[in-house]
C-alpha cells in the first residue's frame, strides 16, 4: 500500500492563512502566545506519526486509515494512508454518532424543550412503564418486573437507564434470541422492545440509550434526525458529507471494510448501514468523513462555535464535559460477540466517568491527554478525543471489526503521544 497523498501528509492551518498552502508539513507551537512566532520546521514527532501509520498500513497490519488533529488555531496534523484513502473518504462512524445526537439534544435543552431530569415516559410512552429483565424461566421465556423508578433524559444520555447492547450483554443476547427482537443496528423499531437489565440509576452500562434520545429529539422537534441534523448541525458546520442516507457519489468514496481473522490477517467484508431504515439510529448509523467530523470536534473544542456558526452555547458545552454519573463508574465492555468486539476499555485500570455523551478520564492519559478530557469511539475502530485543558482534539478512522482492535489502539496511542510531543 502507499500513502494516499505524499505531498500533504501533514498540514498546518494555524498561525496564518498561508500555512495551509505549504507543501511541507508543519506544526503549531503554543497557542495565542505563538501567534507572532515564526513557524517551526516539521516536528520529528509528527514525522514519527507519519512513519508509524504508513508502515502499519503498508504492512497490512491495519486497513487504510486517516488521522487528523487540531488545536485552538486549526488543523495541526492530517495523514491519510492506503489506496484511494483521503481525508474526504467516507467512513461509517457507528457510535461516534452519539456525540452528535447528544449535541442535538442539548440544543433542545437550551431552548427549554427538553429537561435533563424529566421522566421520559411523558414524551415517549413506550418508556412510561419500563420493565427490567430478571432472568429466564425453565422454558427459556424472559422474566420481567416493573422498574423501581422512572427513566430520565439524564439516565439516557449517561448510559445509566438500564439499557444494554447485546454485543456486551449476555442477558440481552439471550433475550434477542428467544424473543426474536432485532439488534438495534438493523434499524428496526422492534429493537425498542428491549427491556432494561437493571433499574435506572443503579449503574453504568453501555447500551441503546442514545437511540432513545434520538427518538426524543424527533418527538420534540417534529423533524426526523436526518433533517434535524442537517439543518441544525451539519449545514452550519459545513458537514456536507455526513448523514444517514448515503448518495451514489458518497458511496464511491467509502473506505473499504475489513474483519480481523484469527491469524491476524485482514479479510474484506461488505458493509452498509440500512438505507431504508424504520428509524434513524441516533446511537450509531451515521457516515462521515474525517474532515467533516473534525469540524464537529472543533466546534466542541471552541465552546460550541466554529467557523462563525454557534451550534451550542459555551455553558452547554461546559455542562456536557462534567461528570453526570456521580459515584458510578464506567466499566470495561466485556464482549459476548467476539466477531464484533473485543473487550473494550479506553483507560484500563483508571476510574472513568461519563458526561453528556462522552467518556471522561479522571487522570492524565498515558499518551498525553489531560485529566478531564472527553472521548469515545465507533464500532468499526474509529476514535476521537477532546482535551479542553491543552486545547487539542483528534480523530483516527479506519474500518475494521472487531472493535477495540489491539493494533489500531496501538497506532492511536502513537498518534496521540506524537501529537502532544510535537505541540509541547
Amino acid at each position: 500500500m502507499r500513502h494516499s497523498n505524499p505531498d500533504r501528509r501533514t498540514i498546518l492551518k494555524a498561525m496564518t492563512s498561508l500555512a495551509a498552502a505549504s507543501s511541507m508539513a508543519k506544526i503549531t507551537v503554543g497557542r495565542a502566545e505563538a501567534a507572532a512566532a515564526s513557524e517551526p520546521a516539521l516536528s520529528p514527532a509528527l514525522g514519527d506519526i507519519d512513519q508509524a501509520l504508513r508502515q502499519a498500513v503498508n504492512a497490512r497490519t491495519v486497513p487504510g486509515l486517516v488521522a487528523i488533529a487540531a488545536n485552538d488555531k486549526g488543523i495541526v496534523y492530517e495523514g491519510a494512508f492506503g489506496p484511494s484513502i483521503t481525508a474526504d473518504s467516507v467512513f461509517w462512524i457507528a457510535s461516534m454518532t452519539k456525540a452528535i445526537t447528544g449535541a442535538a439534544c442539548m440544543q433542545l435543552v437550551e431552548q427549554g424543550k427538553l429537561e435533563l431530569d424529566q421522566p421520559m415516559g411523558t414524551l415517549l410512552p413506550q418508556l412510561e412503564q419500563p420493565k427490567v429483565l430478571e432472568g429466564f424461566d425453565a422454558s427459556g421465556a424472559p422474566k420481567l418486573r416493573p422498574a423501581k423508578r422512572s427513566i430520565t433524559l439524564r439516565h439516557l444520555l449517561t448510559h445509566t437507564a438500564g439499557f444494554t447492547y447485546s454485543i456486551w450483554s449476555e442477558p440481552m443476547m439471550q433475550f434477542e434470541k428467544v424473543t426474536g427482537t432485532p439488534f438495534i443496528g438493523q434499524c428496526k423499531n422492534a429493537a425498542f422492545n428491549a427491556p432494561l437489565v437493571f433499574d435506572p440509576g443503579d449503574r453504568w452500562e453501555y447500551g441503546i440509550n442514545i437511540d432513545w434520545v434520538g427518538k426524543a429529539v424527533e418527538a420534540v422537534s417534529g423533524q426526523s434526525l436526518e433533517v434535524y441534523f442537517k439543518e441544525k448541525i451539519f449545514a452550519p458546520l459545513g458537514m456536507t458529507d455526513t448523514g444517514f442516507l448515503i448518495s451514489s457519489s458518497q458511496k464511491a468514496r467509502v473506505a473499504p471494510m475489513f474483519s480481523r481473522q484469527r491469524d491476524g490477517s485482514l479479510k474484506p467484508m461488505a458493509f452498509e448501514m440500512p438505507q431504508r431504515p424504520e428509524f434513524f439510529m441516533g446511537g450509531g448509523a451515521l457516515f462521515s468523513t474525517p474532515r467533516n467530523y473534525m469540524a464537529f470536534l472543533q466546534m466542541l473544542l471552541h465552546e460550541g462555535t466554529f467557523n462563525g456558526a454557534q451550534v451550542l452555547k459555551p455553558e452547554t458545552v461546559a455542562l456536557m464535559r462534567q461528570n453526570h454519573i456521580g459515584d458510578l463508574n464506567v466499566v470495561t465492555l466485556k464482549t459476548v460477540r467476539p466477531e464484533s468486539s473485543n473487550d473494550a476499555n479506553l483507560f484500563p485500570g483508571m476510574t472513568q466517568k461519563w458526561g453528556l455523551s462522552f467518556d471522561i478520564n479522571t487522570e492524565p492519559g498515558p499518551a498525553g491527554r489531560s485529566a478531564g478530557s472527553l472521548a469515545w469511539a465507533g464500532l468499526f475502530n474509529t476514535y476521537f478525543w477532546i482535551d479542553p485543558n491543552k486545547r487539542v482534539t483528534g480523530t483516527i478512522m479506519t474500518q475494521l471489526l472487531p472493535f477495540a482492535d489491539d493494533q489500531v489502539l496501538k497506532l492511536f496511542a502513537k498518534f496521540e503521544s506524537g501529537l502532544y510531543a510535537a505541540i509541547a
